[in-house]
């Protein structure tokens, strides 16, 4: 992913997300995962994928279970 990858799709979920504090971090390593943070919160990883042409870039984002409320229901 090219520095120029990162930067258009940080701007994109910035303003999707109205939060100016969403970071891409490029990695230090070619082949390392790209990281995204929300201030110094890591919140996932990016993709991009390429298919006959077409570029599409995905973020998975892991939900720990420890880092959820209390469930309130039981």
């Amino acid at each position: 992913m090219t520095r120029s990858d990162v930067a258009r799709v940080q701007s994109y979920l910035r303003k999707t997300f109205g939060n100016n504090g969403i970071e891409i971090d490029m990695p230090e390593k070619p082949g390392q995962p790209v990281e995204v943070r929300v201030g110094p919160e890591f919140i996932g990883v990016l993709h991009r994928d390429e298919d006959e042409g077409e570029v599409s870039y995905s973020l998975m984002m892991s939900i720990l279970e420890e880092d959820l409320p209390p469930d309130t229901s039981r």
